[in-house]
Protein backbone atom coordinates (compact mmCIF):
# COMPACT_ATOMS: atom_id res chain seq x y z
CA UNK A 1 0.00 0.00 0.00
CA UNK A 2 1.26 3.24 -1.01
CA UNK A 3 2.52 5.66 1.65
CA UNK A 4 1.68 9.09 0.16
CA UNK A 5 0.88 11.47 2.91
CA UNK A 6 2.81 9.33 5.66
CA UNK A 7 2.82 5.99 6.52
CA UNK A 8 0.06 5.90 8.50
CA UNK A 9 -1.80 6.08 5.42
CA UNK A 10 -1.12 2.54 3.96
CA UNK A 11 -3.21 1.10 7.15
CA UNK A 12 -6.27 3.48 5.87
CA UNK A 13 -5.90 2.26 2.57
CA UNK A 14 -5.32 -1.45 3.68
CA UNK A 15 -8.41 -0.96 5.39
CA UNK A 16 -10.33 0.95 2.78
CA UNK A 17 -9.95 -1.93 0.05
CA UNK A 18 -10.49 -5.13 3.04
CA UNK A 19 -7.16 -5.83 3.25
CA UNK A 20 -6.51 -8.16 6.48
CA UNK A 21 -2.22 -8.22 6.61
CA UNK A 22 -0.61 -4.82 4.74
CA UNK A 23 3.16 -4.33 3.19
CA UNK A 24 4.50 -0.76 3.12
CA UNK A 25 7.65 1.18 2.44
CA UNK A 26 8.34 3.74 5.01
CA UNK A 27 10.28 5.98 2.81
CA UNK A 28 11.07 6.26 -1.45
CA UNK A 29 11.46 2.62 -2.65
CA UNK A 30 14.11 4.29 -5.20
CA UNK A 31 15.63 6.87 -2.72
CA UNK A 32 19.11 5.65 -0.75
CA UNK A 33 17.80 8.15 2.16
CA UNK A 34 14.27 9.42 3.73
CA UNK A 35 13.22 11.68 5.84
CA UNK A 36 13.73 11.05 8.95
CA UNK A 37 10.82 9.71 10.47
CA UNK A 38 9.72 12.36 13.45
CA UNK A 39 8.29 11.61 17.03
CA UNK A 40 4.55 13.02 15.28
CA UNK A 41 5.07 10.59 12.46
CA UNK A 42 5.37 7.82 15.01
CA UNK A 43 2.12 8.70 16.88
CA UNK A 44 0.05 9.00 14.26
CA UNK A 45 1.17 5.88 12.28
CA UNK A 46 0.48 4.47 16.16
CA UNK A 47 -3.08 6.38 16.12
CA UNK A 48 -4.03 4.68 12.71
CA UNK A 49 -2.97 1.53 13.66
CA UNK A 50 -5.33 1.38 17.10
CA UNK A 51 -8.10 2.97 14.59
CA UNK A 52 -7.61 0.09 11.96
CA UNK A 53 -7.34 -2.27 14.36
CA UNK A 54 -4.64 -4.11 12.48
CA UNK A 55 -1.94 -6.05 14.67
CA UNK A 56 1.66 -5.38 13.96
CA UNK A 57 1.95 -9.14 13.50
CA UNK A 58 -0.42 -8.40 10.01
CA UNK A 59 2.25 -6.12 9.05
CA UNK A 60 5.14 -5.98 7.24
CA UNK A 61 8.41 -3.19 5.84
CA UNK A 62 9.61 -4.37 2.53
CA UNK A 63 13.06 -2.25 1.32
CA UNK A 64 14.51 -0.15 -1.11
CA UNK A 65 14.61 -1.75 -4.52
CA UNK A 66 18.79 0.16 -4.61
CA UNK A 67 20.32 -1.99 -1.58
CA UNK A 68 22.29 -4.80 -2.84
CA UNK A 69 24.09 -6.72 0.47
CA UNK A 70 26.21 -8.64 -2.83
CA UNK A 71 27.89 -6.12 -4.70
CA UNK A 72 31.39 -6.90 -4.58
CA UNK A 73 31.60 -3.28 -5.08
CA UNK A 74 33.08 -1.96 -1.61
CA UNK A 75 31.64 1.68 -1.92
CA UNK A 76 28.39 0.34 -3.16
CA UNK A 77 28.46 -2.29 -0.06
CA UNK A 78 28.31 0.01 2.78
CA UNK A 79 26.13 2.03 1.09
CA UNK A 80 23.74 -0.61 1.02
CA UNK A 81 24.51 -1.49 4.47
CA UNK A 82 23.80 2.02 5.87
CA UNK A 83 20.68 1.77 3.91
CA UNK A 84 19.45 -1.64 5.08
CA UNK A 85 20.39 -0.24 8.70
CA UNK A 86 18.25 2.89 8.35
CA UNK A 87 14.83 0.62 7.46
CA UNK A 88 15.18 -1.51 9.93
CA UNK A 89 15.48 1.19 12.05
CA UNK A 90 12.50 2.92 10.92
CA UNK A 91 10.53 -0.49 10.78
CA UNK A 92 11.65 -0.58 14.20
CA UNK A 93 10.65 2.81 15.48
CA UNK A 94 7.01 1.71 13.82
CA UNK A 95 6.62 -1.43 15.72
CA UNK A 96 6.79 -3.30 12.32
CA UNK A 97 8.39 -7.17 13.26
CA UNK A 98 9.62 -7.68 9.97
CA UNK A 99 11.75 -5.91 6.89
CA UNK A 100 11.40 -7.82 3.60
CA UNK A 101 14.56 -7.90 1.44
CA UNK A 102 15.47 -8.82 -2.11
CA UNK A 103 19.33 -9.57 -0.60
CA UNK A 104 21.00 -8.95 -3.64
CA UNK A 105 23.05 -9.81 -6.90
CA UNK A 106 26.66 -10.75 -7.32
CA UNK A 107 26.94 -8.94 -10.84
CA UNK A 108 29.68 -11.53 -11.79
CA UNK A 109 31.33 -12.40 -8.58
CA UNK A 110 29.49 -15.87 -8.17
CA UNK A 111 26.97 -17.29 -5.81
CA UNK A 112 29.65 -18.53 -3.33
CA UNK A 113 31.18 -15.07 -3.01
CA UNK A 114 27.63 -13.20 -3.41
CA UNK A 115 26.50 -15.22 -0.91
CA UNK A 116 28.80 -14.62 1.49
CA UNK A 117 28.88 -10.89 0.88
CA UNK A 118 24.97 -10.92 2.40
CA UNK A 119 25.76 -12.84 5.33
CA UNK A 120 28.75 -10.79 6.17
CA UNK A 121 26.10 -7.72 5.70
CA UNK A 122 23.62 -8.66 8.02
CA UNK A 123 26.23 -9.65 10.85
CA UNK A 124 27.71 -5.76 10.46
CA UNK A 125 23.81 -4.28 10.14
CA UNK A 126 22.44 -6.78 12.79
CA UNK A 127 25.46 -6.60 15.38
CA UNK A 128 25.08 -2.92 15.25
CA UNK A 129 21.28 -3.10 16.36
CA UNK A 130 21.16 -5.49 19.63
CA UNK A 131 17.27 -5.82 18.99
CA UNK A 132 15.20 -4.90 16.33
CA UNK A 133 12.82 -6.21 13.36
CA UNK A 134 13.24 -9.53 11.87
CA UNK A 135 15.19 -9.85 8.45
CA UNK A 136 12.69 -11.29 5.77
CA UNK A 137 15.00 -12.42 3.30
CA UNK A 138 13.01 -13.01 -0.04
CA UNK A 139 13.05 -16.12 -2.09
CA UNK A 140 13.96 -14.09 -5.87
CA UNK A 141 12.93 -15.16 -9.51
CA UNK A 142 16.58 -15.30 -10.16
CA UNK A 143 16.69 -12.42 -12.66
CA UNK A 144 20.13 -11.69 -14.04
CA UNK A 145 22.37 -12.76 -10.88
CA UNK A 146 20.34 -12.09 -8.31
CA UNK A 147 20.85 -14.16 -5.40
CA UNK A 148 17.63 -16.28 -3.60
CA UNK A 149 16.40 -18.28 -6.09
CA UNK A 150 17.07 -21.58 -4.50
CA UNK A 151 16.50 -22.52 -1.10
CA UNK A 152 19.88 -23.42 -1.01
CA UNK A 153 20.81 -20.40 -1.28
CA UNK A 154 18.90 -18.50 1.16
CA UNK A 155 19.71 -21.41 3.71
CA UNK A 156 23.31 -20.43 3.06
CA UNK A 157 22.75 -17.06 3.60
CA UNK A 158 21.51 -17.90 7.02
CA UNK A 159 24.21 -20.36 8.49
CA UNK A 160 26.74 -18.33 7.05
CA UNK A 161 25.78 -15.62 10.20
CA UNK A 162 25.95 -15.13 13.19
CA UNK A 163 22.60 -13.89 14.00
CA UNK A 164 20.49 -16.88 12.38
CA UNK A 165 17.84 -16.37 15.34
CA UNK A 166 17.03 -12.90 13.72
CA UNK A 167 16.66 -13.75 10.08
CA UNK A 168 13.49 -14.99 8.43
CA UNK A 169 12.09 -15.80 4.68
CA UNK A 170 9.25 -14.48 2.82
CA UNK A 171 8.09 -16.44 0.26
CA UNK A 172 6.90 -15.41 -2.95
CA UNK A 173 4.83 -17.42 -5.45
CA UNK A 174 5.57 -15.70 -8.52
CA UNK A 175 9.35 -15.58 -7.84
CA UNK A 176 9.30 -19.47 -6.47
CA UNK A 177 7.54 -20.65 -9.59
CA UNK A 178 9.91 -18.62 -12.33
CA UNK A 179 12.52 -20.17 -10.35
CA UNK A 180 11.69 -23.46 -11.42
CA UNK A 181 9.49 -24.84 -8.02
CA UNK A 182 6.03 -25.71 -9.94
CA UNK A 183 3.19 -24.82 -7.03
CA UNK A 184 0.69 -25.10 -9.80
CA UNK A 185 0.01 -29.10 -8.81
CA UNK A 186 -0.85 -30.60 -5.44
CA UNK A 187 2.03 -32.85 -5.69
CA UNK A 188 4.50 -29.82 -6.95
CA UNK A 189 3.15 -27.24 -4.04
CA UNK A 190 3.43 -30.10 -1.44
CA UNK A 191 6.93 -30.55 -2.69
CA UNK A 192 7.96 -27.06 -2.85
CA UNK A 193 7.21 -26.46 0.91
CA UNK A 194 8.36 -29.99 1.94
CA UNK A 195 11.61 -28.81 0.17
CA UNK A 196 11.80 -25.73 2.04
CA UNK A 197 10.93 -27.35 5.40
CA UNK A 198 13.95 -29.33 4.54
CA UNK A 199 16.71 -26.82 3.67
CA UNK A 200 15.43 -23.66 5.35
CA UNK A 201 12.49 -24.88 8.08
CA UNK A 202 8.76 -23.55 7.99
CA UNK A 203 9.25 -22.18 11.23
CA UNK A 204 11.26 -19.13 9.49
CA UNK A 205 8.45 -18.65 7.05
CA UNK A 206 7.65 -15.38 8.05
CA UNK A 207 5.32 -13.68 5.15
CA UNK A 208 4.46 -14.79 2.06
CA UNK A 209 3.59 -12.83 -1.12
CA UNK A 210 0.22 -13.94 -3.17
CA UNK A 211 1.43 -13.18 -7.13
CA UNK A 212 0.30 -14.88 -10.30
CA UNK A 213 3.10 -15.08 -12.60
CA UNK A 214 3.31 -13.55 -16.31
CA UNK A 215 6.32 -16.08 -17.64
CA UNK A 216 6.92 -19.52 -17.70
CA UNK A 217 7.72 -21.89 -14.72
CA UNK A 218 11.84 -21.92 -14.36
CA UNK A 219 12.09 -18.39 -17.03
CA UNK A 220 13.89 -16.73 -14.29
CA UNK A 221 11.41 -13.66 -15.50
CA UNK A 222 10.03 -11.52 -12.64
CA UNK A 223 6.40 -10.32 -13.90
CA UNK A 224 3.57 -10.38 -11.60
CA UNK A 225 0.08 -11.11 -12.64
CA UNK A 226 -3.22 -10.77 -10.97
CA UNK A 227 -4.62 -14.09 -8.92
CA UNK A 228 -5.64 -17.04 -11.50
CA UNK A 229 -4.76 -14.68 -14.25
CA UNK A 230 -1.01 -15.36 -15.20
CA UNK A 231 0.36 -19.31 -15.57
CA UNK A 232 0.34 -20.48 -11.84
CA UNK A 233 -3.13 -20.71 -12.19
CA UNK A 234 -5.78 -20.73 -9.18
CA UNK A 235 -5.11 -24.07 -7.62
CA UNK A 236 -1.73 -23.29 -6.17
CA UNK A 237 -3.69 -19.99 -4.02
CA UNK A 238 -6.27 -22.57 -3.51
CA UNK A 239 -4.14 -24.81 -1.86
CA UNK A 240 -1.88 -21.96 0.01
CA UNK A 241 -4.90 -20.07 1.30
CA UNK A 242 -6.42 -23.15 3.17
CA UNK A 243 -2.92 -25.01 3.98
CA UNK A 244 -3.47 -24.58 7.79
CA UNK A 245 0.40 -24.52 8.55
CA UNK A 246 0.09 -21.16 7.09
CA UNK A 247 -2.67 -19.69 8.81
CA UNK A 248 -1.16 -17.73 11.08
CA UNK A 249 1.18 -16.42 8.07
CA UNK A 250 0.94 -12.64 6.61
CA UNK A 251 -0.32 -12.99 3.03
CA UNK A 252 -0.21 -9.89 0.80
CA UNK A 253 -0.39 -9.24 -2.90
CA UNK A 254 1.79 -7.21 -5.16
CA UNK A 255 -0.47 -7.15 -8.52
CA UNK A 256 -0.64 -4.05 -10.36
CA UNK A 257 -3.40 -1.46 -9.16
CA UNK A 258 -5.01 1.49 -10.01
CA UNK A 259 -5.35 4.61 -7.97
CA UNK A 260 -8.87 3.27 -6.77
CA UNK A 261 -8.03 0.16 -5.60
CA UNK A 262 -10.31 -1.81 -7.66
CA UNK A 263 -7.52 -4.36 -8.51
CA UNK A 264 -6.93 -5.08 -4.72
CA UNK A 265 -10.45 -5.83 -4.60
CA UNK A 266 -10.63 -8.39 -7.49
CA UNK A 267 -7.56 -10.26 -5.84
CA UNK A 268 -8.72 -10.28 -2.98
CA UNK A 269 -12.13 -11.31 -3.46
CA UNK A 270 -11.11 -14.40 -5.64
CA UNK A 271 -8.39 -15.44 -2.94
CA UNK A 272 -10.99 -15.12 -0.57
CA UNK A 273 -13.73 -17.59 -2.58
CA UNK A 274 -10.62 -20.04 -2.75
CA UNK A 275 -10.94 -20.82 1.11
CA UNK A 276 -13.26 -23.64 1.96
Amino acid sequence: MSIAGGCQNALTRGRDVGCDAVQLFTKNASQWKGKPLLPEDVARFQATLAETGYSPDALVVHDSYLINLATPDDVLWEKSLAAFGEELDRAGALGIPGVVTHAGAHVGSGEEAGVARIAAALDRVLSERPSGPLVLLETTAGQGTCLGYRFEQIARMIEQSHYPDRIGVCLDTCHVFAAGYDLSTPEGYEGMLLEFDRLIGLDRLKAIHLNDAKKPLGSRVDRHDHIGQGVIGLEAFRLLVNDPRLRHIPMVLETEKGPDGAEDRMNLATLRGLIS
